[in-house]
């Protein structure tokens, strides 16, 4: 590891395979906590290459728990890589819900925040879920539900190895970039939300390679998801579209109104009201939003209008309600 990092503080970049045999090392336990911080520190001061991200997804998708079985479903993941300093509530997590409401598959996966107060297991645990690695539960939830939550450190050693190290560091790390392409049924539909436009291009590469069906959101003032706080852009694999919140019949929002609260249980309360349709308009519609993008990211032959309109049915009539009381009776 000294080599490693007098390399990297000399600006040097890493090779695909030394990327990818690094992280090996990390999950067997070959590094300490000064070491795997240190490491991480280093992608603070430079960004990141292609070759490193692609090695260190490789390296964490070969040490991935098989669930293979829940690919059958072809569901879908909406994610953010977090990091984007806003704390926002958990308009992911909830949009996924609202997504499986309509009636469509979502398998998400994600972990405790570790740059925001409440990062989508912080939630699911305040409601009493509890996270399992079980393959037959997570299709019961499915076939039940239409939607299944896996805790990423039960799926993947290295995330369980580094998530002290980056909660005591509390900023954003290269495993912000890691988590939304490291979910071990490896999805063949993902909307995933970007903090800034050089990562939705390094986005759009690794997902033109695979082939994949997949929305990359960013807004222009710096939020990982569609917030209406500004323009944001859409990048699929057909075109790259720009919007206004206005464009799409929704009205602009502030940054104070998206606020996740100062502790988990805050953003819990929020993420009800917005499932129980009591949630401020601004606090549904950027559910709505990017439960209409992950709908049109399914069938992109449907007019984002159609979508939306999907969305807001699901949330309004009380389906993705119900879609998450059932949920729990199942996961807790």
């Amino acid at each position: 590891m000294k080599e490693i990092l007098s390399r990297l503080f000399e600006h040097q970049y890493l090779s695909r395979e030394e990327a990818k045999d690094i992280l090996r090392n990390m999950a067997n336990g070959k590094y300490n906590e000064s070491q795997i911080a240190a490491f991480i520190t280093v992608y603070f001061m430079r960004s990141i290459s292609v070759d490193e991200i692609l090695g260190f997804r490789e390296a964490l998708l070969e040490m991935r728990v098989n669930v293979d079985e829940l690919k059958d479903y072809n569901p879908i993941d909406i994610v953010g890589t977090g990091g984007d300093g806003k704390n926002t509530f958990n308009i992911s997590t909830a949009a996924c819900f609202v997504t499986a409401g309509a009636g469509y598959k979502v398998v998400k996966h994600g972990n405790y925040g570790a740059t925001s107060v409440s990062g989508a297991s912080n939630v699911m645990e305040e409601h009493g879920v509890k996270f399992s690695g079980n393959i037959d539960l997570h299709k019961k939830s499915l076939d039940e539900t239409n939607i299944a939550y896996l805790h990423a450190p039960l799926f993947n050693l290295a995330l369980k190895t580094v998530a002290p190290v980056r909660k005591a560091l509390g900023v954003r790390t290269f495993f912000n970039i890691l988590g939304p392409i490291v979910n071990p049924i490896i999805p063949k539909r993902q909307v995933l939300g970007v903090y800034d436009l050089k990562m939705a291009r390094l986005y759009n590469y690794i997902y033109q390679e695979s082939g994949n069906d997949f929305s990359i959101v960013h807004s222009l003032d710096g939020y990982d998801e569609i917030s209406l706080t500004d323009t944001f852009k859409i990048i699929n694999k057909y075109e790259e579209q720009i919007y206004t919140p206005e464009e799409l019949g929704f009205k602009k929002v502030t940054p104070e109104e998206l606020f996740g609260g100062n502790s988990p249980q805050e953003a819990s309360l929020i993420f009800d009201r917005v499932l129980n349709n009591t949630a401020t308009d601004a606090q549904k519609n950027v559910v709505i939003a990017n439960a209409a993008t992950a709908i049109q990211t399914i069938e992109s032959n449907l007019d984002f209008e159609t979508c939306i309109a999907k969305a807001k049915e699901s949330l309004e009539s009380g389906k993705a309600q119900d879609t998450f009381f059932r949920f729990l009776k199942i996961n807790n």
